[in-house]
C-alpha cells in the first residue's frame, strides 16, 4: 500500500494498525517512495540484574521518614 503524506497524517491510526499486522505500507511525497512503515522488532533480548552486586540497598531505605509523613498526614497523627 502506497499514501501521500497528506493521506498518512490523516489515517495515521489506521496505517500503524496495519503495518503491526504485516502489511508493507510506504509514504510517498508527490508519488514517490520515502519511507516504509514498519512494526518495531527488539534487537536484542533484554538483560536483567546488570546492576547485581554493585549496589547495596542501605538499611534504613524503608523505613518512615518522620518529616515526609509529617507533610501527608501532618504532625497530630
Amino acid at each position: 500500500m502506497e499514501v501521500n503524506i497528506a493521506e498518512a497524517k490523516a489515517q495515521l491510526s489506521k496505517l500503524i494498525a496495519q503495518a503491526y499486522h504485516g502489511e508493507k505500507v510506504t509514504i510517498c511525497k508527490n508519488n514517490l517512495p520515502l519511507v516504509d512503515l514498519v512494526a518495531h522488532k527488539p534487537e536484542g533480548k533484554r538483560r536483567l540484574g546488570l546492576l547485581k552486586g554493585q549496589f547495596v540497598t542501605p538499611d534504613e531505605f524503608f523505613e518512615a521518614d518522620r518529616e515526609i509523613e509529617d507533610m501527608f498526614f501532618g504532625e497530630d497523627r
